[in-house]
């Protein structure tokens, strides 16, 4: 076992004794690929979705120099194939890309020192001469009667990403790649499959040629790899039958994400700390690509802040994603930004409609965090209107509640024409977009089940913040005291009658011949549990 060569299964067995959801089902998938035209291929998933863990998982199983067999019986590999085919088959060379990038000296020489680590082990594992070039010495080996290669490389973008005007650096990368994967005399030879993970695509680099023929798999179109994006409704089902559970709290804060026939997918590095720590907080962490975008962010290109304000209350926003160019320097357009953050995690993309959305309160909370820290001079201003809005609410200033929304509502800024501006729906984009400060400090339910019906619109304190609870009902054509009167009928207020604190009971009410809004605040007091 070298350092690239023969990874051998004790990454993948310390995976198996944490917190474990089976994804062993790719391996099918990737199964069905080897040595045939499709044996290439590349996934691109955001930071903390689970690539390495994917990348160590195809090293334990296809690694000749190991016995897996006991980490992969009784799982959904072997379910849906009992023979486990090709399981510890072939010659494995695993690349961690990053991993060169942190343990290198000398960033010019990185592919370099690779290439040459490479054929060393090569020659000493085969007795083949190491003065051979890195394809000759493959030839070689596999003509020799030893089986073919399996080549995993992840994180194969952090050169293009971490030196983005290294140019020398990336054409020498880009001629190993071509090298491996191009290659008339190589690849279909010595070659079984090849499996790369990265962060963004690689279909429209500058040097796409180099690694054309790798099949493609992405957060906008990850098609037969959707359901392994992240953890499924069925995962989380699954954890709950082993792990104390709190699915309400899971998807609120970690869902989000769709794929068709795959439904909800969650974010499978903060479902797992939420559910080993039993803490539903953001585990989401900013990385260098983050820090890059944040200035586009702020260059406000196309109205883009105004279009994150939108989602952060709620709504969706469409979004053309074929003048992406898959890279961070490139950025040209609103478009640009919004498709970057599909790829990125920050934003989950509805294939059907063409539309984005922030996935979860996770999300929104960084959101928040970053507008607030931006300087542009209309977005600042609707946050600290909002945040004026949620103490006029807490305090009972109907007037000043009913204000605040009208003139949301005037500034047409809420994604709902005015021409349609005659139902509870759009009523609703409103008032998500009025509260959107409410992300700072609680969760968002739409149509929460209690008492006998649905109540529209709730924020729940986050934990350890000692705020009251917002109870908002909406009314088109009906006075706003009629909401109030629908929420103690209806007993919305029961499902908080254990929470020990206050409750605050909004009616907010628009009559559309006037083409006003009105409000109507009660405030309750649970004292029995503390």
């Amino acid at each position: 076992m070298g350092l690239y060569l023969a990874p051998g299964n004790e990454n993948f067995k310390s995976i198996l004794s944490g917190l474990y959801v089976d994804k062993t089902g790719l391996i099918n998938v990737i199964n069905s690929t080897i040595n045939t035209p499709d044996k290439l291929t590349c996934i691109s998933r955001p930071r903390r979705f689970g690539k390495s863990y994917t990348a160590k998982m195809l090293g334990a199983y296809y690694d000749k120099s190991v016995d897996s067999r006991e980490l992969f019986v009784g799982r959904n590999v072997e379910k849906d194939d009992p023979s486990l085919q090709y399981m510890n088959q072939f010659n494995v060379i695993y690349l961690d890309i990053t991993g060169f990038i942190s343990s290198s000296k000398e960033v010019s020489n990185i592919v370099d020192n690779v290439k040459k680590a490479i054929v060393n082990e090569l020659s000493a594992a085969f007795s083949v001469p190491s003065t051979l070039s890195l394809g000759e010495t493959l030839v070689n080996i596999v003509e020799s009667g030893e089986d073919k290669f399996f080549f995993i490389i992840d994180e194969w973008d952090a050169l293009f990403r971490e030196y983005k005007f290294e140019t020398k650096l990336q054409e020498e990368y880009i001629n190993l790649l071509r090298e491996l994967f191009k290659n008339g005399n190589v690849t279909d030879r010595v070659i079984a499959g090849a499996f790369m993970t990265g962060i963004l695509p690689i279909k429209k680099y500058g040097h796409q040629s180099a690694i054309s023929d790798f099949r493609e798999y992405t957060m906008i179109q990850p098609s037969i790899f959707a359901e392994y994006v992240g953890f499924t409704k069925k995962d989380i089902d699954s954890l709950s039958t082993q792990y104390s559970v709190n699915k309400t709290k899971l998807k609120i804060w970690y869902d989000g994400y769709s794929f068709p026939k795959i439904g909800e997918v969650y974010n499978p590095n903060s479902v797992s700390q939420a559910v080993r720590t039993g803490v539903y907080d953001s585990y989401w962490s900013k990385t260098e690509t983050y820090e890059a975008l944040r200035e586009y962010i702020n260059l406000d290109t196309n109205g883009l802040q105004a279009d994150l304000i939108q989602m952060i209350g709620g709504n969706e926003m469409p979004v053309d994603t074929a003048t992406f160019q898959n890279d961070m320097t490139s950025i040209q357009n609103r478009d640009d930004v919004l498709s970057l953050l599909i790829h990125l995690g920050y934003l989950a993309y509805d294939v059907k409609t063409g539309k984005v959305r922030i996935p979860n309160e996770e999300i929104k909370r960084e959101f928040i965090s970053t507008i607030r820290g931006g300087d542009h001079e209309v977005t600042t201003r609707i946050i600290k209107e909002s945040d004026q809005l949620i103490m006029d609410t807490i305090e009972g200033n109907e007037d000043a509640v009913a204000r605040a929304i009208q003139n949301v509502h005037d500034a047409g800024t809420f994604g709902v024409s005015p021409f349609f501006y005659n139902d509870e729906q759009a009523l609703r984009s409103v008032v998500k977009f009025a509260y959107i400060s409410c992300a700072n400090n609680y969760i968002k339910v739409e149509e929460l089940p209690s008492g006998h019906g649905y109540a529209d619109l709730v924020y729940i304190p986050m934990p350890n913040v000692h705020m009251p609870i917002l109870l908002i009902e909406l009314k088109v054509d009906t006075i706003a005291e009629g909401a109030i009167s629908q929420i103690h009928e209806k007993k919305y207020h029961k499902l908080f009658e254990n929470v020990h604190g206050e409750i605050v009971l909004c009616g907010i009410s628009y009559d559309s011949k006037t083409k006003r809004h009105k409000c109507k605040i009660e405030k309750m007091t649970n004292r029995n549990n503390k």
